[in-house]
C-alpha cells in the first residue's frame, strides 16, 4: 500500500504544480489583455474565456494536493470534544462520503467529456476551442481526489492501528 500512497501523492504534488502554473498563466494572460486594451487599443477574443477556464481547471486538478496536505475547509467545532475512537469513526464517515460523491462527479463529468470529444463540441464564443479540452481536467482532477481520498482513509486506519498498539 505505501507503493499506491507514493504514486497517489506524487501525481497530487504534480496536479499543484499544473494548477499553480496555470494560474500563473491566468495573471499573465489577464496583465497582456490589459495591456492590449489600454495601450494598444486593441480587442481581444480569447484571454477572458481562457482566464475562467484556467482558474477552473486549477481549482479542479488542485483540488488532490489541497486535501493531501491538509488544506480543505474543515470545521473541528465537534472533532475537538470527539475522543479517538470517535474521531477515528468521523474521518472514515467523512472520507467515504468524499469518495462516493468524487464518484458520481467523475461518472457525470467522464460522460460529458466523451460526448464533447466523439461529437467535436467547440465553446459558444469567437474563439471556439474544442469543449473536451476545456472539459478534460474535470475527470481528471475529480478521479485523482477519489485516489487521494482512499489514500487519507488508509492513513486513518493505519494511524489509528498504529496508535492503538503503542
Amino acid at each position: 500500500m505505501t507503493g499506491y500512497l507514493r504514486i497517489v501523492a506524487t501525481g497530487s504534488r504534480w496536479l499543484g504544480v499544473l494548477a499553480a502554473a496555470l494560474l500563473l498563466v491566468a495573471c499573465l494572460v489577464v496583465f497582456w489583455t490589459v495591456v492590449v486594451r489600454y495601450v494598444f487599443s486593441a480587442s481581444t477574443v480569447w484571454q477572458n474565456e481562457f482566464v475562467k477556464y484556467a482558474i477552473v481547471a486549477a481549482t479542479l486538478l488542485g483540488s488532490p494536493y489541497v486535501l493531501m496536505i491538509g488544506g480543505h475547509v474543515g470545521v473541528d467545532l465537534f472533532e475537538e470534544r470527539f475522543n479517538r475512537q470517535q474521531r477515528i469513526i468521523q474521518r472514515a464517515l467523512a472520507g467515504a462520503i468524499g469518495i462516493v460523491f468524487c464518484l458520481v462527479l467523475a461518472f457525470g463529468a467522464s460522460r460529458y467529456f466523451l460526448e464533447a470529444w466523439l461529437n467535436g463540441w467547440v465553446t459558444e464564443s469567437v474563439w471556439a476551442p474544442p469543449l473536451w479540452a476545456v472539459l478534460a481536467p474535470f475527470p481528471i482532477g475529480i478521479l485523482w481526489l477519489c485516489l487521494q481520498y482512499v489514500a487519507e482513509l488508509y492513513r486513518v486506519f493505519a494511524f489509528s492501528h498504529s496508535e492503538a498498539q503503542a
